[in-house]
């Protein structure tokens, strides 16, 4: 796929959650976990956003990297795991405890993966830290039936109250007992889809991304600035994310 798209012309190649190594993993005996060297790797000197299930010392995450020009440039661990039937992420990963916007060379941008994105709080703050573009990679499946119909709405939502670019990424296929129904799309600061993939089949979607609208829209409608605020929020989400972290393993 990253072959495919350098000969596409693509500056940027967004893969799903766990890319690397499968949604499953309870259910997988082989060892998946890498480094985020080891998985900057699979990226061959393209620049692009790999899910991969990150191996830190004994602790474990599932994790997005952000890699530029072949290098590691941003990693985020997914803070909100579905720690319930038949997910259970909880029992498989340790929770991320931060979650920022960050520079790139095609503009500043923010990670969500998948339920992070359920969290509207989130969303927010990103974009109140000067994110762009949101980056959603996702293992959607019918395990949950609303997630589907949900999901469209969330992130034309997403787009247009915190005017930017999303980008959606969801996986395709079957893996014990999961079925993903891929869609992925991006919108844009108005809430028009720009791209969009089919369902239930793979596919290699290109989106053109315009950052000059960002500013247009914000300008039309400045719903979105800069928040003085933003540090004191930033702080209180970290300060709950280590409370709830505390709380589930006092619990098991």
């Amino acid at each position: 796929m990253v072959s495919e798209a350098r000969a596409g012309g693509a500056d940027l190649v967004v893969f799903p959650e766990l890319q690397l190594s499968g949604y499953a993993l309870g259910r997988t005996e082989r060892e998946t976990a890498c480094s985020p060297a080891e998985a900057a790797e699979r990226a061959d000197g393209m620049t692009a956003l790999i899910g991969f299930h990150e191996s830190d010392g004994d602790r474990r995450y599932n994790s997005a990297m952000y890699v530029e020009d072949g290098l590691p440039l941003h990693v985020h661990r997914k803070l909100y795991l579905a720690g319930y039937a038949p997910f259970e992420e909880d029992r498989l990963f340790e929770p991320g405890q931060t979650m920022r916007a960050f520079d790139t060379a095609l503009g500043r941008m923010a990670v969500l993966i998948c339920n992070d994105a359920w969290q509207p709080v989130l969303a927010s703050l990103a974009v109140h830290d000067g994110a762009e573009i949101l980056l959603m990679p996702s293992c959607s499946s019918d395990a949950v039936t609303e997630a589907e119909p949900y999901w469209p709405e969330l992130i034309r939502f997403y787009a247009r109250i915190l005017e930017c670019y999303v980008v959606f990424v969801n996986r395709v296929g079957n893996e014990a007992g999961f079925t993903y129904w891929g869609g992925s799309h991006v919108v844009d600061p108005w809430g028009e889809v720009v791209a969009e993939a089919p369902r239930h089949q793979e596919a290699l979607v290109y989106a053109d991304v315009d950052l000059g609208h960002v500013g247009r829209r914000r300008s039309e409608l400045p719903l979105v600035g800069g928040d003085p605020r933003f540090e004191l929020l930033q702080t209180e989400l970290t300060r709950l994310a280590a409370a709830t972290t505390t709380t589930t393993r006092r619990s098991t």
